[in-house]
């Protein structure tokens, strides 16, 4: 589709025709909303809530695992089918503001009402219901936060941006969890915070992590301003937004064919990425031999140098470009994945030295950890290079669409491995080669991206107004 073949069009992107030079002001506040963001990420759904959630308290661990994973998924098709039409929603009614507001409110709240899941089986309903809509207003928060990206910075400093918040991210999360850790999980002092009676020191970790969230989301409400109003747009209903959708997807596949493949491909190994810390606290538990409290310590470090990678990556990014991290950050993910996955819990002796299984994993373990940051911050900045002016939010809607559509496969494929390994290998070094299932999906994504051109020699799509 040619710029004849719409009533209106787009030649330039966001990016370009935002500001000349960035606020640091506002590049603080807007990387606040990923520091207080971590208490949502790190603390609810990953490391304590959900572990809280899946216990023997709400009626067995498999039973309450089950009900969890079925509402979580509910959550992502819910997602993949509101998030692109709440972009574009936001964009057009001038509103991406207010509706990052809006949904960070609502993760808040419903993150606190969670301190109302008393540790019984009836309350299990509650609970995991409250963590799926929480997920939800979450990711449509993300949506808006993203399509900021290209309102903060120019076109110098976008990956530099970019790499900062999610540096930042990675940082709060890990001073949350330590707050947690010592207020409220292993009390470092008596006080009504640390009782253990009807689960009140969990309990109250979900007031905390709400009023984390809360607070260090307020200045970005303050520090940016809003997306000016479409009014063309602004007047469509709920339905034939739907409609805007599907024939704006069309024209970006005629007039910036690449943009697609760049979402098909993110989303591939995004999902791979989204594995390493989904199932890097498994295999250093179980294939490794790690016990909890080590567990939590290679979180933390991991948590820091996934975030200097991420800062680092960001500089990167604006001298050689998004492409280029990408690809050198998978295939360093992949390298650092083969030695984990040949030499496993052996010792070995290296020159002279003793090499033990453990640090097999902390050494390399932290190598993917150190690559997976890059990988994410620039895959946002290739994407915010994109979007048409006016347009990131429905873009980064589509983001998020491709990534909850095939976050399966590296689960599945995780799951696959050991299936297949469990019959041909000694007890207990099955798990081992679930790795491999992560690495077959990272392959693929960098596979697919190779293709893909740099986002300076890709055309800015022209999109119809309606």
């Amino acid at each position: 589709m040619n710029a004849a073949a719409v009533p209106e069009t787009h030649p330039t992107s966001e990016l370009a025709s935002g500001p000349v030079a960035s606020k640091k002001g506002q590049i603080l506040a807007w990387a606040s909303w990923d520091w207080g963001s971590a208490a949502f990420n790190a603390v609810m759904t990953t490391f304590v809530f959900t572990v809280y959630l899946t216990s023997n308290a709400f009626g067995g661990e498999d039973a309450a695992s089950a009900a969890l994973g079925a509402a979580l998924a509910i959550a992502g098709l819910a997602i993949a089918l509101l998030a692109p039409v709440t972009g574009q929603r936001s964009d057009a009614g001038g509103r991406r503001k207010l509706w990052l507001g809006v949904n960070t409110a609502a993760t808040a709240v419903l993150t606190a009402l969670c301190f109302f899941v008393f540790p019984r089986p009836e309350f299990l309903l509650l609970g995991v219901c409250l963590i799926a809509l929480a997920n939800i207003f979450f990711e449509f928060a993300g949506v808006n936060y993203n399509a900021m990206l290209a309102q903060i910075s120019t076109p110098r400093n976008i990956g530099k941006v970019s790499g900062f918040g999610w540096g930042m991210g990675y940082l709060g999360g890990i001073v949350a969890l330590l707050l947690v850790l010592q207020l409220f999980v292993q009390p470092s002092f008596e006080w009504f915070g640390a009782s253990t009676q009807d689960s009140l020191n969990i309990r109250l970790v979900a007031i905390f992590s709400a009023l984390w969230f809360f607070i260090f989301a307020l200045p970005v409400m303050f520090a940016v301003p809003e997306v000016p109003v479409k009014k063309a747009t602004a007047s469509l209903g709920f339905f034939a937004s739907y409609r805007l959708l599907i024939r704006r997807i069309g024209a970006i596949y005629r007039t910036s064919p690449h943009t697609i493949y760049f979402l098909l491909s993110s989303a591939i190994f995004r999902d791979g990425l989204a594995a390493v810390f989904t199932f890097g606290g498994v295999i250093a538990a179980g294939t490794f031999g790690f016990e909890l409290k080590e567990v939590i310590f290679f979180a933390i470090f991991g948590n820091v140098v996934a975030a200097v990678g991420a800062i680092i990556g960001g500089f990167l990014d604006d001298k050689i470009g998004p492409k280029a991290v990408i690809v050198l950050s998978l295939v360093g993910l992949l390298m650092a994945g083969t030695f984990i996955l040949v030499l496993g819990n052996g010792d070995y002796v290296f020159f002279g030295n003793e090499w033990p299984g453990a640090s097999t994993f902390w050494v390399f373990g932290l190598l993917l950890c150190l690559f997976v940051g890059p990988a994410q911050s620039s895959s946002r900045a290739y994407l915010a290079r994109l979007a048409p002016a006016g347009e990131s939010g429905e873009l980064f809607g589509l983001y998020a669409t491709t990534g909850r559509a095939v976050s399966f496969l590296a689960p599945a494929l995780f799951t696959l491995c050991i299936a297949i390994a469990s019959p041909l290998v000694a007890e207990g070094e099955a798990q081992r080669w679930g790795i491999l299932g992560i690495m077959v999906v990272l392959l693929a994504g960098l596979l697919v991206i190779l293709p893909v051109k740099p986002p300076a020699k890709v055309e800015i799509a022209v999109v119809p107004e309606r």
